[in-house]
């Protein structure tokens, strides 16, 4: 029988030549990295095959690898930061990431609580930094080709730990910022370590101009102790030529309070991944996400919930708004293993179209394994409803105000589980200006 030979994209031949001529220059432990490659390169990238992937066939999507981002100069840090508009006005301790790099001159390190530990990851990952240990702490998310590819080519980011007991006031931000007019590509991590008892509010940003081709892939993994409390908000503003991935890895202790939510206005191309594993007893876990998309938008939200221990909860709540010829995904999946009685989980995405080019693909699913449990998940998609926009005219109102007083009361079903005042009003501005832009 003949050998069967697979044939490599320009994409994955390109992404193996950059990794031999970058692995050397890379911090960390080298023999990481090149596990990591190995399993992309033995895979590739996935395609319309691979179920978790059959909507967003990232083979035919990218279709070459840029290069990877050299550390910015002053210039344009200059121009990035221009660029930089999201939660502005918050008071906040920020750690800003340019082009993949720390960019040191545009954080706030004086901001940081005492107590609350930041280095970065290229430093960590020199020197060794004692919680690197934690790095791919969810089990679910290892055998991911995006996240190894992240783990091949991470060269910046971020290691934050906050210590036991401690209560931080003020939010976290870690901005990220891709500025230049060539193409390029980034690989960042974040771990975030939350002892046990401690309580905090992450918030990242994400943005860049329209007509950068730029190729960001981020991975914030969260390692969350007894007891903690962690609140994260992600906001993906990126320029709308980015084609954007993005993971979110949390492992949750016993007792632990997890939110976070993903909100969607910008790039072409977008795929944000959440893996959450319950590794402790009476734990809540909430993943909600808003999707405002148009033009030719892709747009992918793929969860994994994993009940391992009993006794826990999970909510799931996704919003999209589509326009034009946009595409909206929605792939949540809820494993409750065996030990896991006393199990509740739940999940909902609605998605409003706003054209009749618009598309909208759900795939909930569950897999439940244990007898004692409460799971169930929905699907809901469709178009505005008529009688409504009717009884709001009928009131006075113009059509387009009308409309959009009713995409900001669907939204804002996700957008209210945020729960710092002011970061939900920067967000609830974030809806507001999309669809002002969109008329």
């Amino acid at each position: 029988m003949a050998d069967i030979t697979i044939m490599k994209t320009p994409a994955e031949t390109g992404l193996a030549q950059l990794f031999e001529s970058l692995k050397g220059s890379l911090p960390g432990d080298l023999s990481v990295r090149e596990t990591a490659m190995a399993g992309f390169a033995e895979r590739g990238l996935p395609h319309r095959r691979i179920e978790e992937f059959k909507y967003t066939d990232l083979r035919a999507l990218l279709r070459e690898a840029a290069p990877f981002a050299e550390k910015p100069g002053s210039a344009e840090l200059a121009v990035a930061f221009n660029h930089a508009k999201a939660f502005t006005g918050l008071a906040a301790a920020r750690l800003t990431i340019v082009n993949g790099h720390v960019a040191t001159e545009l954080s706030e390190a004086t901001a940081f609580p005492a107590g609350v530990e930041v280095a970065s990851m290229n430093e960590a990952l020199a020197r060794g930094h004692a919680l690197l240990g934690w790095l791919g702490a969810v089990e679910a998310a290892r055998g991911n080709p995006v996240y190894e590819l992240n783990t091949a080519f991470m060269a910046d980011g971020a290691v934050i730990r906050i210590p036991a007991g401690t209560a931080v006031e003020q939010p976290l931000h870690l901005r990220f910022v891709n500025s230049g007019s060539q193409a390029f590509a980034t690989a960042t991590r974040v771990l975030v370590v939350v002892e046990e008892g401690a309580s905090v509010t992450v918030l990242e940003s994400h943005e860049g101009p329209d007509g950068l081709a730029c190729q960001p892939n981020d991975v914030i993994e969260f390692v969350v102790g007894d007891r903690a409390r962690v609140r994260h908000v992600r906001l993906n503003a990126e320029g709308r030529d980015a084609l954007a991935l993005s993971t979110l890895t949390a492992r949750l202790g016993a007792e632990v309070s997890f939110n976070t939510i993903n909100v969607v206005s910008g790039a072409q191309v977008s795929r944000h991944q959440v893996f959450v594993t319950f590794a402790g007893e009476n734990s809540t876990a909430r993943i909600d996400g808003a999707n405002l998309l148009r033009g030719r938008q892709h747009a992918d939200a793929t969860l994994l919930v994993d009940h391992a221990v009993p006794h826990c909860t999970s909510r799931e709540l996704y919003k999209t708004v589509i326009d034009d010829e946009a595409t909206g995904i929605f792939q949540g999946k809820i494993i409750v293993r065996p030990d896991a009685q006393k199990t509740d989980g739940g999940m909902k995405s609605d998605a409003l179209l706003l054209s009749e080019r618009a598309t909208m693909n759900n795939k909930p699913e569950l897999e439940i394994f244990a007898d004692d449990v409460v799971c169930g998940h929905g699907a809901t998609c469709g178009a505005l409803d008529e009688d409504l926009l009717f009884y709001l005219r009928s009131r006075g109102l113009p059509a387009a105000e009308a409309e959009s007083l009713l995409l900001q009361a669907f939204l804002g079903q996700a957008v209210e589980t945020v729960e710092n005042e002011a970061v939900h009003d920067a967000l609830v501005e974030v809806v507001e200006g999309w669809l002002q832009a969109r008329h």
